[in-house]
C-alpha cells in the first residue's frame, strides 16, 4: 500500500517563494546548470522539495519565475529615477540604474534573456513582454528628450533600443570580467552614452552638463541593496 505524503501549506513561509527564486538563481550562477535540482534548492532554503512544486508547478516554472523576477526588480529600480526638467540627465540615470541592477542581481540577470536552456524552459512571447515592458520607461524618456528639443525629431523607439543595446553590451562585458580596465567601467559607460546622446541630436555642451547632473543624482536615486536569499530563508 502506497501512502501519499501531504505537505501542509502552513509549513510554507509566505516568503519561501522569493527565497527559492533567489537561491535557484544563485546556485545556477555559481555552480552551473547541474546544480539546479529541487533537492539542492530545497536544502539551501531549508524546506522540502515539495515547496518547489507547490509554488511553481515544476522546475521549468521556477526558471520562468527567475526571468519575471529579474525584470520586476529592474522595473522597480527604474521607478526610483525621478522625472526632471532635464530628460537627458534622466536618460543617463536610467542607464546607470540598469547597470547597477544587473550587477546587484547578476544571478537573475544570467537567465533573464534566455541565454541558457534549463529544465526544459524556453522563453515565450509572454515572457519577452516582461522585458519589453521595462523598455517603455526608456521610450518615454526618449520622447521627452525629443519634445524638449534635445533630440532630433523622429521615432523615439529606435533611440530607446540603441540605449538598451549599448548598455546591455557594457553590462555583459562588465559582469563577464572582459573589460581590460574594470576600474574604468563607469568612464567607459559614460563615454559611450555621451556619444549616443550626441548621435541622437543633442549638442556636446548640453550633453556634458546633463551627464554631470546625472552623476550628482546617481547615488541618491540608484540604491540597489537586494536582500540576500540566505537572509530571507532564515526568517522562516
Amino acid at each position: 500500500m502506497c501512502n501519499t505524503v501531504k505537505v501542509s501549506p502552513r509549513k510554507l513561509d509566505p516568503e519561501t517563494r522569493a527565497a527559492l527564486v533567489d537561491i535557484a538563481a544563485k546556485l545556477l550562477a555559481e555552480h552551473g546548470a547541474e546544480a539546479l535540482s529541487t533537492r539542492k534548492i530545497a536544502a539551501e532554503a531549508g524546506t522540502s522539495t515539495m515547496a518547489v512544486y507547490t509554488h511553481f508547478g515544476s522546475m521549468s516554472g521556477l526558471v520562468r519565475e527567475m526571468v519575471h523576477e529579474g525584470f520586476a526588480r529592474l522595473e522597480r529600480q527604474f521607478a526610483k529615477v525621478r522625472r526632471t526638467d532635464d530628460p537627458v540627465a534622466d536618460m543617463a540615470v536610467l542607464g546607470y540604474a540598469y547597470r547597477q541592477n544587473a550587477k546587484a542581481n547578476s544571478h537573475l540577470y544570467a537567465v533573464m534573456f534566455g541565454g541558457q536552456s534549463l529544465a526544459g524552459f524556453s522563453l515565450t512571447e509572454e515572457d519577452r513582454q516582461y522585458g519589453r515592458y521595462t523598455l517603455l520607461t526608456v521610450i518615454d524618456c526618449a520622447t521627452r528628450c525629443i519634445e524638449a528639443g534635445r533630440f532630433r525629431q523622429g521615432d523615439p523607439r529606435p533611440i530607446a533600443h540603441e540605449m538598451w543595446i549599448a548598455t546591455h553590451g557594457v553590462v555583459n562585458l562588465e559582469l563577464g570580467g572582459y573589460l581590460i580596465d574594470p576600474a574604468n567601467a563607469d568612464r567607459c559607460y559614460d563615454g559611450m552614452l555621451s556619444s549616443l546622446l550626441v548621435g541622437a541630436g543633442d549638442e556636446q555642451r548640453a550633453v556634458t552638463a546633463s551627464m554631470a547632473a546625472s552623476k550628482r543624482r546617481r547615488r541618491r536615486e540608484v540604491e540597489v541593496d537586494p536582500e540576500p536569499a540566505e537572509a530571507v530563508a532564515t526568517r522562516r
